[in-house]
């Protein structure tokens, strides 16, 4: 009786362990269903001047057909980004089909494959708009220069037209652009991790042996700052401290020592046997 209530405890208390680590990957961050919190009301026109966008937030910005829009996204070790752009065409006459693209790149400025998305779209003369998306793959703690695999870091979008009549060029255009990000827990995680996250101006200043460059002002400084600051996650980097890795080994520890016991305690017999000769 012993033995059983012992096994049908550890039973239990594996259960209730696994139940928690599976909790660790339920409870990742999902894009919300709901509307999007109101972002940017502007885009950048280069790499440099890429407007900053929180996942979650929704950005939206004027243009003329064939300007080149650009925001940047900070994306996180674990998390796996999808960015959704749409672009609202003028209702003047157009003369053709015009094809959209939407292309990511990672911090190197490394141009990242999309998993799956329409990245690229063509609209015809009498389309009213245009949607795009692109889900990059998981971004990873670290991995071998030679890879390409995302690391984390700003992503830098970049929305334009890549094919038109000429006579449609300049006409006005309104483009919404939605970052989301999902965490895919522990199964992704790899042993290592960057030094910093690869965000623009995070290896300012010179090394030992390096020519020094000239000092920036106070106010250039502080837009460095304010721009590197508006890039990173509403809870800062996480750059690998954490993954439900951690919760799936306590667990799996816990459960072994459990196993042991309870092997020790079903085949231990009941005692020492009795120095008496039965029958006696």
């Amino acid at each position: 009786m012993r033995k059983r209530t012992f096994v049908t405890a550890a039973l239990l208390a594996g259960a209730a362990l696994f139940g928690t680590a599976g909790g660790a990957v339920a409870d990742s961050p999902s894009p919300s269903a709901s509307g999007s919190a109101e972002g940017p009301t502007e885009a950048g026109t280069s790499f440099r001047t890429a407007t900053p966008v929180q996942p979650g937030q929704r950005a939206t910005a004027g243009a003329s057909t064939g300007d080149y829009l650009y925001w940047a996204v900070p994306v996180d070790t674990g998390q796996r980004a999808t960015m959704k752009a749409k672009v609202t065409l003028p209702k003047a006459a157009r003369h053709g089909a015009a094809t959209w693209q939407l292309d990511v790149y990672d911090g190197l400025r490394r141009r990242q494959a999309c998993s799956y998305g329409a990245q690229t779209r063509a609209a015809g003369a009498d389309a009213a708009s245009v949607e795009l998306s692109c889900t990059l793959r998981t971004v990873r703690s670290w991995a071998e220069q030679s890879s390409n695999d995302p690391l984390p870091g700003t992503y830098f979008v970049r929305l334009t037209v890549t094919d038109l009549p000429q006579e449609d060029l300049g006409l006005p255009v309104h483009a919404e652009f939605e970052p989301t990000v999902t965490g895919t827990g522990g199964a992704y995680a790899v042993d290592g991790k960057l030094a910093a996250p690869l965000v623009p101006g995070a290896a300012a200043g010179s090394k030992d042996g390096e020519s020094a460059s000239p000092e920036p002002s106070a106010s250039a400084s502080a837009a460095g700052k304010r721009s590197v600051a508006a890039s990173e996650p509403e809870g800062g980097w996480s750059s690998g401290r954490w993954s439900d890795r951690w919760a799936w080994t306590a667990a799996g520890g816990v459960l072994a020592a459990l196993a042991g016991i309870g092997g020790y305690a079903m085949t231990r017999g009941s005692g020492r046997p009795s120095r008496v000769p039965p029958g006696v």
